[in-house]
């Protein structure tokens, strides 16, 4: 069965929204991942925090030890270890000792409020760190696994499209994978590349042979001249797609004041294509076809074209017109 060009059009709109979901995700990553460096610092604070509560509560139990040894290691005569030694003066001996008693008592009673609430922090601290730990792993595990399931989704959906471009005459590269540049997620790749300094394997071949353009620019080419194909019987005629910086300088020097400035073509980004075959003359039925249905596949006629200078065999991609579709 034959995939017309509105299948290959449902097929790339599908990847690209496929595309756009997982860039979606990845950045929610990005960000659960930066949330998370966060709250490890965070969660790092709080067992500092921890470990801070068990040295202070170990500092306060030993304060009124220290007071209890202390007082009953006095010589005989002070506190109240003469009391308990069967001192004469027994009435003073009993009021001292009933003063330590209450002092040792009350020193005892506000030493355990304070071991109380330190050991209450201290539980606190080790619930929010535990807390904590466990809402990061769980918060990264599932983004992680949302897209893990959208990078799945996305590369099924490349690979019905690449296998409906082979179908339609894109040459499978040498390592066998049928259109690799034609991924429509590759085409920010070509973004880190100067104008006309574009590698030629991360650009997509069309089934014009000897021509490439940017992977979206050629998926949508290929619908278009699909369609021209049905209505025309043949393909659409093109002799110029993608420009190196080289061919740019030689095109502008032989024909001065036909082609942009060296570094500044739209044929350097990939993204736009000279056409002949009838299309190359205004008024034909070839170029008024192509007026009446381009922008329907995110190719344009551009304004400057039709007068400064005249070049209706020049025809541009705009990701924006074909998005609105």
């Amino acid at each position: 069965m034959t995939q017309g060009p509105g299948d290959l059009t449902a097929l790339r709109k599908e990847a690209e929204k496929s595309a756009n979901e997982l860039a979606a995700a990845q950045k929610v990553l990005d960000k659960r991942t930066s949330d998370l460096k966060a709250a490890n610092s965070q969660l790092d604070k709080k067992l500092e925090d921890l470990a801070k509560a068990e040295a202070a509560l170990t500092q306060m139990r030993r304060p009124i030890a220290d007071l209890v040894e202390l007082v009953y290691q006095q010589p005989i005569g002070d506190g109240i270890a003469p009391f308990l030694a069967g001192n004469a003066d027994a009435n003073t001996a009993m009021l001292r000792s009933q003063s330590d008693a209450s002092v040792l008592a009350q020193a005892q009673q506000l030493q355990m409020e304070q071991v109380a609430k330190a050991y209450a922090d201290k539980q606190r601290l080790a619930a929010e760190a535990q807390e904590l730990r466990a809402t990061n792993l769980l918060a990264a595990a599932q983004v992680e696994a949302e897209v893990s399931m959208l990078t799945k989704r996305s590369d099924k959906v490349v690979q019905s499209l690449t296998k409906a471009l082979v179908k339609m005459g894109i040459k499978i590269d040498k390592v066998g994978r049928a259109a690799f540049a034609c991924n429509p997620l590759r085409i920010n790749a070509t973004t880190e590349y100067p104008n006309g300094l574009i590698p030629e394997n991360i650009l997509c071949p069309l089934q014009q042979r000897g021509h490439l353009l940017r992977a979206d620019a050629a998926i949508a080419f290929v619908s278009l001249n699909e369609a021209y194909k049905r209505h025309f019987g043949q393909q659409i005629c093109v002799t110029d797609a993608y420009r190196t910086l080289a061919e740019q300088q030689s095109v502008y020097y032989r024909r001065p004041g036909f082609a942009a400035v060296p570094g500044r073509s739209n044929h350097g980004l990939g993204m736009a294509v000279d056409l002949c075959g009838g299309v190359q003359s205004a008024g034909t039925p070839q170029f008024r076809w192509m007026e009446a249905n381009s922008k329907r596949y995110g190719w344009f006629h551009p304004d400057w074209a039709y007068s400064s200078p005249y070049e209706p065999w020049h025809w541009e991609y705009d990701p924006q017109i074909d998005s609105q579709r």
